[in-house]
């Protein structure tokens, strides 16, 4: 390739000496060093155009990627003072990726960061693979080369699986759905999800009563509740336009108020209160209620709604639902990361206990909560968690402002915690291959993998990424994991020899030196990346 050269940082020679190899060129002459108290310096030739390819990875240390970042960005600083007519930047794996989003209020953008920056450097295009979210394409102010794994992973399949057009792709959590379906479209064959979730399903209930009883005493709502006085009469004639209080009642007969213009209020533990307040809102069925109605335990009276919706939800999906992929629902338990059987003990605490006050016993109160106030009080309760919950986001409330991977990954490590596993798809006698863009931890690919297999009914498991980041222990967990039969990734992230030893009958590493070679070629020639994503069979 002529007019351009090809410069290298120390994170990945193997690769860079592989793209050379592809582009038939010879590796750029450029000085890397640091001086004692840990500065990195970097000289390099002066050259008419400069293509600087330093991927951002790392070996084994993970402190290698900090150190990876200020040598590309000196790089392309002395790329720039020397006169470069354009600068590329060929970074495989995206440094700090997983930083996309903000994750708390006071939380930074790390992955914008690095984007502004390399624009501040001289960058004027960067070429990646498989970038952890696509949207961080917007964070930068030059063009971006996404590239993508996938059609290197499915040759990979149609070559080493015998049977891989039975095969299902499944995804081992919500986030990685879109990834698995572009893989199932085009190798035409069917998808399934993994979820897990920390809350179990028979204590559902149970965490919504105790968070009523606890709203209803947070928010001083319960003592209003009792009813000490005479309910109000639906039968007396009110006239038009009159609003009533609990204080203006008479022989259980509502008066009209002196003044109809002031607001509504109500007595809460001595202090009026508008009922216009969130807390009225939910409070307001205890003044409609009949005084000959019996009170029974709020307790039992769960139980009991509870058996009967599923009873009646049985019937009906029993008459409505006669699809059979309502059937490919299972669920299953996960303790310490690992599928157990129904009859195995549970953790000393639930998912549910994460908190104290929820974990509280009941008091003798708890049964004077009327039984008609349930209904409204569960749906109030479920909807006013405290801050500290599992569950809570700090932005809004959504999923996708979590660091539910790394949650995720913790809730299984956790002998603590029980969780429930959902798979969703057919993969009974089948084959099954698990993708996602990084293995970084093992416990998720190890529940995913014991789920399919143990509940689902598969008969193997390949489980592949773009980026094998294999922190800790990851490698070796998974190497004696028995469910699991390939390990499959590319050499886009370095991948230490001290590493690959630890699977070596199990790991498979695809070079992606060809499909980077070939998009430095036609960015320097300005052609086409277009035929970069299709499928070859």
């Amino acid at each position: 390739m002529r007019g351009a050269i090809v410069f290298a940082g120390s994170s990945h020679p193997r690769l860079v000496a592989g793209i050379c190899d592809r582009l038939g060129t010879k590796q750029g002459q450029a000085t890397l060093g640091k001086f004692k108290n840990g500065e990195t310096s970097v000289t390099i030739q002066r050259k008419r155009e400069v293509g600087a390819a330093s991927p951002a990875s790392s070996a084994a240390n993970g402190s290698r990627i900090n150190d990876s970042v200020m040598e590309l960005l000196i790089m392309i600083s002395a790329c720039k003072g020397g006169s470069a007519k354009s600068i590329t930047a060929v970074m495989p794996y995206f440094p700090y990726s997983r930083q996309s989003k903000k994750k708390q209020h006071r939380g930074a953008i790390t992955a914008r960061m690095i984007a502004n920056l390399l624009h501040v450097a001289g960058v004027n295009h960067v070429i990646t693979i498989d970038l952890h979210a696509s949207q961080m394409q917007g964070f930068f102010k030059c063009p971006v080369d996404n590239l993508v794994a996938e059609p290197l992973l499915a040759r990979w399949i149609r070559l080493n699986v015998p049977n891989w057009r039975e095969a299902v792709v499944v995804s081992k959590n919500p986030g990685g759905t879109k990834r698995v379906t572009s893989l199932a479209d085009a190798l035409k064959l069917s998808f399934g999800i993994v979820t897990t979730d920390r809350r179990r399903a028979g204590t559902a209930v149970h965490w919504n009563e105790s968070a009523m009883f606890e709203q209803l005493r947070l928010d001083g709502g319960y003592e209003a509740t009792k009813l000490t006085e005479p309910a109000l009469d639906l039968d007396a004639e009110i006239p038009p336009g009159t609003r009533i209080t609990h204080e203006q009642k008479t022989d259980g007969k509502p008066k009209p108020r002196a003044n109809p213009s002031l607001p509504l209020q109500r007595r809460t533990n001595g202090l009026a209160e508008p009922i216009g307040s969130p807390l009225s809102k939910s409070m307001r069925a205890s003044s409609i209620v009949e005084p000959e109605v019996p009170l029974e335990p709020i307790r039992t009276d769960v139980s009991n709604l509870q058996h009967e919706e599923e009873d009646h939800s049985a019937d009906e999906s029993a008459e409505e639902y006669t699809d059979e992929r309502a059937r490919n629902v299972i669920h299953g338990r996960l303790v310490q990361g690992h599928i157990v059987d129904d009859s195995h003990p549970s953790p000393a605490i639930s998912a549910t206990s994460h908190s104290t006050w929820r974990n509280r016993p009941p008091s003798e109160g708890d049964e004077d909560i009327p039984a008609h106030m349930t209904s409204s009080f569960m749906s109030t309760a479920s909807s006013t968690r405290p801050k500290d919950s599992e569950h809570s986001h700090a932005l809004g409330g959504t999923y996708d402002a979590a660091a539910s991977s790394e949650d995720e990954e913790e809730d299984l490590k956790n002998p603590e915690l029980e969780t429930m596993v959902t798979l969703v798809g057919n993969v009974k006698n089948r084959p099954v291959f698990i993708v996602d863009d990084m293995m970084d931890k093992s416990a998720s690919w190890i529940a995913a993998a014991e789920t399919v297999v143990k509940r689902g009914g598969a008969t193997k498991v390949f489980i592949f990424a773009t980026h094998g980041l294999f922190g800790g222990d990851c490698l070796e967990e998974m190497n004696k994991c028995d469910i699991i039969d390939k390990i499959i990734v590319t050499n886009a992230f370095p991948i230490p020899e001290y590493k690959q030893d630890q699977a070596r009958d199990k790991l498979v590493v695809i070079n992606v030196d060809n499909l980077l070679a070939e998009a430095i070629r036609r960015n320097h020639h300005g052609e086409s990346m277009s035929q970069l994503f299709m499928h070859y069979d």
